[in-house]
């Protein structure tokens, strides 16, 4: 299976992310996010040579702490000498940044565990950052506190807003439409990172530290306080404060994370029109401090509950709105006034919820929306399951209306859709094909991706939301249904099926699938199969043969041996077992 899918031959490797004029639309997501840094997209295209500083100083190395002093004439003479001191972005990890998480989550247990640290203050910001510090604190037990980084202030492109990861869809149908050219498409994308900040979206970044406070584990309204604000640096200074206090008190996570914190979370996630990639990091997180979250608890607790937050994807606006109009506190206090919460759950203030949350209201219902005036009613996920995946994750607040009109208002049948399927295996394939004037597919053809999960890509790939044929975007079409054992950027608004475990490379049934073949999908009975013969379907499993993994990397082969499915969270299986580390004190080092 694995191939070289190098793209950009005859010059430095750093161009393969920064100019691929072959692939304009990663490029466009590598180059957005490093302009936080005040960088032009011109010096990071300039083919000067992009150099990492692989950095060990800081406060608790004090043999290397000089580091800290030294990396500016180190980054002094870089720049010098025509070359790019590079940091590391999410976005810049390839094959995908889902590996890093696992990785983190290891690196943080093993200080923890080996440092005199009696508390920890979690600074977390971009998607995986914050799955992978709780999980840490979790399998130590130790006090822990969350303070995020904020998002971006909002983007705006030609007086519209302009949402971090989401308009990248919008360029991609634009350019397929022949509405703009490469530049124009690097315009629209780079016009979303105005600021330092994590997306501005309802993405995964802003949805995961959203729900890292409804968890109770950061100070009331941390949230969604923009990077640039005042009141950034204040949350953390109170954030410092209050962690010395939980160091004394002892609360720790497992008094915290109860199940009952956990369904607030999903209950709050359905209320912000949250990201795809919630389950998979809420569940992992739940498994290191102890509980099961089965998938079918998102749909069980998630579902009934409406959107209440406008922000893009599935709404109008961005991060700064949503903190003017109150933030998490306000889309909790209501759902706490609806009785969707568990009030009396206790959280890093020493007080619970409810109390927490007592006097707040929303500040802009044009953002916020009343529980009884939603923008949409049972907006939480739905969780689908049949002959070809256990379960696969839909979200319903994304479903628009020209989707719904075409898939699931038909007429004897609605809630359900029959298409013919393409199948692809994995998204170099997808963009090899999708253009081929010979591929069957039309406006009722269903979009397969696979081979992208946690084993097979390996660190499931956000491939899932595939864009029509250009020919089909000209003519008015820009989405069909896609569905694939990978993930999508929380800060995309398709309603794709996602998340399929177990995946085809473990031998899940998109394994066994084929092109032509006609798929069901059924929102009534939760359901998704392909219309073929148990007789056939056996054959096929008989049939197929689980594609090699070449690993690129070390930890890339001790990475597949060891996760997970995305149902389960892609935890390392071996690391769920270890449970209150705190409590068993490391020997001596001498």
């Amino acid at each position: 299976m694995q191939k070289d899918y190098s793209e950009v031959k005859g010059q430095l490797r750093s161009q393969e992310w920064f100019n691929n004029p072959h692939n304009m639309g990663m490029t466009a997501v590598y180059v957005e996010r490093y302009m936080n840094y005040g960088w032009t997209r011109e010096e990071l295209q300039s083919g000067k040579p992009v150099i990492g500083i692989a950095q060990t100083g800081g406060d608790l190395t004090p043999c290397n702490r000089i580091h800290v002093e030294l990396v500016d004439r180190v980054k002094a003479g870089i720049r010098d000498n025509g070359g790019i001191p590079h940091p590391i972005a999410e976005q810049g990890k390839r094959p995908t940044a889902a590996l890093d998480r696992n990785l983190a989550y290891l690196g943080l247990v093993e200080i923890l565990h080996g440092y005199p640290i009696d508390g920890v203050v979690l600074t977390t910001g971009c998607d995986k950052t914050t799955p992978a510090c709780i999980m840490a604190a979790c399998t130590m037990n130790l006090p822990a506190i969350v303070l995020s980084g904020g998002p971006m202030l909002d983007g705006h492109w030609r007086g519209r807003l302009s949402g971090s990861g989401t308009v990248v869809w919008e360029a991609r149908e634009r350019y397929a439409a022949g509405e703009i050219d490469y530049d124009g498409f690097m315009d629209i994308v780079t016009s979303s990172s105005p600021s330092v900040g994590h997306c501005n979206t309802m993405g995964t970044a802003l949805s995961m530290n959203s729900l890292a406070e409804a968890l109770g584990l950061s100070l009331t309204g941390c949230a969604a306080i923009p990077a640039p604000y005042r009141a950034r640096k204040q949350m953390a200074y109170h954030t410092g404060l209050r962690i010395v206090d939980m160091a004394k008190e002892d609360l720790t996570p497992d008094k915290i994370l109860t199940p009952e914190a956990f369904q607030n979370a999903i209950v709050v996630n359905s209320a912000l029109g949250g990201s795809t990639n919630a389950p998979v990091h809420i569940t992992a997180i739940a498994r290191h401090i102890g509980h099961e979250l089965p998938a079918k608890d998102w749909q069980t607790h998630g579902h009934h509950i409406p959107l209440l937050v406008n922000c893009q994807p599935a709404g109008e606006y961005l991060g700064e709105a949503f903190y003017r109009a109150g933030g998490v506190p306000a889309v909790m206090a209501e759902l706490v006034k609806a009785d969707k919460l568990h009030p009396h759950c206790q959280t890093v203030t020493g007080k619970t919820i409810g109390e927490n949350l007592k006097g707040i209201a929303i500040e802009d219902e044009r953002v916020i929306k009343p529980y009884d005036q939603p923008l949409k009613e049972n907006a939480g996920f739905i969780v689908l399951s049949g002959n070809l995946f256990e379960a696969g994750l839909l979200k319903t607040s994304v479903i628009g209306d020209d989707f719904r009109k075409k898939y699931l208002q038909r007429e004897d049948d609605e809630n359900a859709w029959e298409g013919t399927a393409v199948v692809f295996d994995g998204p170099e394939d997808y963009h090899h094909r999708i253009n081929d004037p010979d591929l069957p597919i039309d406006e009722n053809s269903l979009l397969f991706v696979r081979y992208c999960g946690p084993v097979g890509y390996p660190g499931s790939a956000e491939v899932v939301n595939m864009l029509p044929p250009d020919r089909l975007v000209q003519a008015g079409i820009s989405e069909l249904p896609c569905i694939g054992d990978g993930r999508q950027s929380g800060t995309s608004a398709s309603p794709s099926i996602l998340n399929a475990s177990p995946e085809a490379t473990v031998g899940g049934g998109l394994a066994f699938l084929k092109t032509g073949d006609r798929v069901r999908i059924d929102l009534n009975t939760f359901t998704a199969n392909v219309l073929i013969s148990d007789q056939e379907l056996i054959q096929r499993k008989k049939d197929w043969k689980q594609p090699d993994l070449v690993h690129q990397t070390p930890w890339q082969e001790i990475y597949r041996q060891s996760v997970g499915q995305l149902a389960d969270g892609a935890c390392l299986e071996l690391a769920v077992k270890y449970q209150n580390v705190r409590d068993n004190t490391p020997r001596h080092s001498h």
